[in-house]
């Protein structure tokens, strides 16, 4: 792999179950466990689930309004996905994960022509461009593992 496939992302916490996100341009995004202050489950920040359903949402949109806009501006395009929490043998994982389209264009010859395009537009972000859907559906091996912090690390005195 090349450093031009290499995606990071480095999350940092902020507090008990808080965190935000850092890409390499310098955005951040905050996420928590969905808890408010006092852990009374009434905060709005979005939990990593959430973040996942929205990455998966937002990458096929992505692909979809590319492909449609170049014909139509969207009168309205809203991307809803839901999925089922469960927890079973296999431990915690979503099931029945779904991803539903919404999306309106003017009348007109443009408008037609952005909606004849956006079934095949939306086949082809989930048959090969969506990489977060095609990474969920394909399933790929994660590693975790343990750097030593810093602070702990120890100098190499060895010559």
């Amino acid at each position: 792999m090349t450093d031009d496939t290499l995606r990071t992302v480095t999350v940092a916490r902020t507090r008990t179950g808080h965190f935000t996100a850092t890409n390499a341009r310098g955005g951040t995004l905050a996420f928590g466990n969905g808890a408010g202050a006092g852990g009374d489950g009434d905060g709005t920040e979005f939990t990593p689930v959430e973040l996942l359903l929205a990455a998966l949402g937002g990458c096929t949109a992505v692909d979809v309004d590319v492909a449609t806009a170049r014909h139509a501006e969207p009168t309205g395009f809203t991307v809803t996905v839901s999925g089922h929490k469960v927890t079973d043998d296999l431990g915690n994982r979503l099931t029945d994960l779904d991803v539903t389209f919404r999306v309106a264009f003017p009348d007109g010859p443009e408008g037609d022509r952005a909606r004849a395009i956006l079934p095949r537009a939306v086949k082809a972000s989930h048959d090969r461009l969506c990489t977060v859907g095609r990474t969920v559906e394909t399933g790929t091996p994660v590693t975790a593992r343990i750097d030593p912090p810093e602070e702990a690390a120890t100098p190499d005195t060895t010559g």
